[in-house]
């Protein structure tokens, strides 16, 4: 079965960083990752997402230039960097895995985490 297992998410002041993982188990290296977040009281959004190869990402308007996902097959282990944090960055941070090539606007996410919460202090 697949089990995505999120950790590093925690207190943090604005303008502090933070690096949250993803432990991925029973998925495939050809799956792609990514990140989305809820917010209270608001919806779930899209962050960041990373294609099976590694070579391609895409990243909502809002965390462009600060955040930073990456992967590690090797390990099955996927990261969210996230520089500059903001207070409007403060959600439950979700993992989640699709099958095949993440294709902005059209991805459906497979899979999921159970969520890290990040919190960011003024």
């Amino acid at each position: 079965q697949v089990q995505l297992v999120e950790s590093g998410g925690g207190l943090v002041q604005a303008g502090d960083s933070l690096r949250l993982s993803c432990a991925a188990s029973g998925i495939f290296t050809t799956y792609s990752m990514g990140w989305n977040r809820q917010a209270p009281g608001k919806e779930r959004e899209f962050v960041a997402a990373i294609n099976w190869s590694g070579g391609r990402t895409y990243y909502a308007d809002s965390v462009a230039g600060r955040f930073t996902i990456s992967r590690d097959n090797a390990k099955n282990t996927v990261y969210l960097q996230m520089n500059s944090l903001k207070p409007e960055d403060t959600a439950v941070y979700y993992c989640a895995a699709a099958r095949g090539n993440y294709v902005l606007g059209r991805t459906i996410w497979n899979y999921w985490g159970k969520g890290t919460l990040v919190t960011v202090s003024s």
